[in-house]
């Protein structure tokens, strides 16, 4: 018998919204004002079947997150088997996600960020992990050698301009636009996706 796959990360979570309209500081959150992140702005998926507390551990201000790649769903019917937390919803305005992930050697073929919601698909934005490197989708090149340390990922989401950056440890490292108008909300945790 095959033994399951694991796939895990650890999550520090932070949601931010601009204040003054000046993207001009040194660190991508600059001139952002910090939205606690509460158990009330989460929104806990898990396969429906397991007990949450098989999946999802918070300690310390850091939360864990594992799926298995026989795991079920988060809701019978949907053809995802994953596991992940939505943070805040918005519709206007300027907006950035920002976590310290940690993803272990092994864990491949997963979205640890999205932005979901969208006029054109169901999601704005989704950043994974291929073999230690990150892609937007499995597209384009994000960022290389993640495994096995704590990087801090940023993402802001301009809504009016319709620009959404995307910063590795406070470096710039992806601009695309987004994909139309929707009720985008940032959802980060593990969510198995196809290999490339």
């Amino acid at each position: 018998m095959k033994a399951s796959k694991c796939y895990s990360l650890l999550l520090i979570i932070l949601a931010c919204s601009l204040q003054d309209q000046c993207l001009c500081g040194a660190d991508p959150t600059d001139g952002f004002t910090p939205v606690p992140s509460t158990d009330e702005n989460f929104d806990l998926q898990k396969p429906y079947d397991k007990p949450l507390s098989q999946r999802y551990y918070y300690s310390d201000g850091i939360r864990s997150l594992r799926v298995y790649d026989k795991d079920k769903p988060f809701k019978r019917g949907s053809g995802t088997g994953r596991y992940s937390t939505v943070v805040d919803d918005y519709s206007s305005g300027v907006w950035q996600f920002e976590g310290h992930a940690y993803v272990p050697k092994g864990t491949s073929a997963v979205t640890i960020v999205q932005i979901h919601g969208a006029a054109e698909g169901a999601t704005t934005l989704q950043l994974r992990i291929y073999h230690g490197n990150m892609r937007y989708y499995s597209y384009n090149l994000v960022a290389t050698d993640l495994y096995d340390k704590w990087f801090r990922v940023n993402v802001i989401h301009d809504v009016g301009k319709g620009k959404v950056i995307v910063f590795i440890d406070g470096e710039e490292k992806f601009v695309v636009n987004d994909q139309g108008p929707g009720d985008p909300y940032f959802k980060c945790g593990v969510c198995r996706t196809s290999y490339v």
